[in-house]
């Protein structure tokens, strides 16, 4: 296992006391969840409601499989029990345990508290291996996969309900405003975690990762905002419009032969997962031509967007839309096209080349 190899150095106060908000983000944004899906309930909106349940379901169950995964792959590694497994990840090595976790949908909680136990003993004691920067590079992953499966979608939801609302309280434009920065900063977070991973790296600085950070946030927001857009005036488009785009994405995953997973049906729900944060944002997944398939990707999603803009402005209402239309229209181009430039200058000087070896290759 690689990251046994390298020195407790490399994992400091900062990535435990990142481990630490993990868990308390985590419990925060569940609570949150279900406290939205309430509102939703108690005002007999009762789609709605079905829709956030339907999400918070497919968001647990997706990242309790790649747990699991995940967990099934580490314990066939030697060192496993002996060197990083049983002592470290709580039940690692009581597959029955284990299981019954994962199928709670307590897997991903308790690789949460498995990182704050063994970032403690490496930090604070300085003892043992650096395991801890695998554990946190696998949580930062699935904390990824949960903000595209989970939060990115119900972010395009809550704008779409102010939309066909014509109106919007200060607290769900502060909400929504928070909603996507989170989502960007999951991303940044994710790279940071990924430079800390591979060896040969040294971390990313706060300079690159406010640039890194304001490119995400830049190519986000205008794409979300897009979509909930189209879906104001065409509703029941909105999913066959992204059923299709899953549905090629999947395609173009699999054309890159990704090898991201060490089991032919883990590696389907890897490229199928892709395929979903490919619906909202780019990340690399394969080795050779980034430039090549990034440029392809932003050409796709720049016309992708523009169509869905354009459909919007021929469909709105003239007198609901007539405060922000114009606005809107020319903001969101402008916007993506901004955090294009950020991402051309991010590259043109800070590069980061990412190994190739198991879990390392989304950038």
């Amino acid at each position: 296992m690689e990251a046994a190899d390298r020195t407790w150095s490399k994992y400091s106060w900062i990535d435990f006391a990142f481990s630490v908000m993990g868990v308390c983000t985590f419990l925060v944004d569940w609570g949150s969840d279900v406290w939205a899906a309430t509102v939703f309930y108690c005002r007999g909106d009762f789609f709605w409601f079905g829709v956030m349940v339907g999400l918070m379901v497919l968001s647990s169950l997706v990242v309790q499989m790649f747990s699991w995964f995940w967990l099934t792959y580490d314990r066939e590694l030697p060192r496993f029990g002996a060197e990083t497994g049983a002592g470290n990840v709580l039940f690692g090595d009581r597959v029955r345990v284990s299981c019954l976790l994962h199928l709670l949908q307590l897997g991903f909680l308790f690789r949460h508290i498995s990182a704050i136990r063994q970032g403690f003993r490496v930090w604070w004691r300085k003892e043992g291996t650096d395991y801890a920067v695998y554990l946190t590079h696998d949580l930062s992953m699935l904390r990824l996969i949960e903000t595209f499966c989970e939060s990115a979608p119900q972010l395009t939801l809550m704008i779409y309900v102010m939309l066909s609302n014509n109106r919007a309280k200060v607290v769900q434009l502060v909400s929504t405003a928070a909603s996507v920065t989170s989502i960007a900063w999951m991303v940044v977070d994710y790279h940071r975690s990924l430079r800390s991973f591979v060896p040969e790296k040294a971390k990313q600085g706060w300079g690159s990762s406010l640039i890194y950070f304001l490119w995400n946030l830049l190519l986000i927001a205008p794409r979300v905002a897009t979509l909930a857009l189209f879906a104001s005036v065409l509703p029941g488009f909105i999913a066959l419009h992204f059923l299709l785009l899953w549905f090629v994405f999947v395609l173009w995953a699999w054309q890159q032969k990704t090898e991201f997973m060490d089991s032919t049906s883990g590696e389907w729900l890897y490229r199928a997962t892709v395929g979903l944060i490919w619906y909202f944002s780019w990340f690399n997944v394969a080795e050779g031509r980034t430039r090549v398939r990034s440029l392809i990707y932003h050409s796709f999603i720049t016309s992708d967007g523009g169509i869905l803009l354009v459909t919007w402005w021929l469909y709105r209402d003239p007198f609901q839309t007539e405060a922000y239309a114009l606005a809107v229209i020319v903001t969101l181009p402008l916007a993506y096209l901004l955090g294009l430039l950020f991402k051309a200058i991010y590259y043109c000087c800070s590069t980061p080349n990412c190994g190739d070896s198991h879990r390392e290759r989304l950038d």
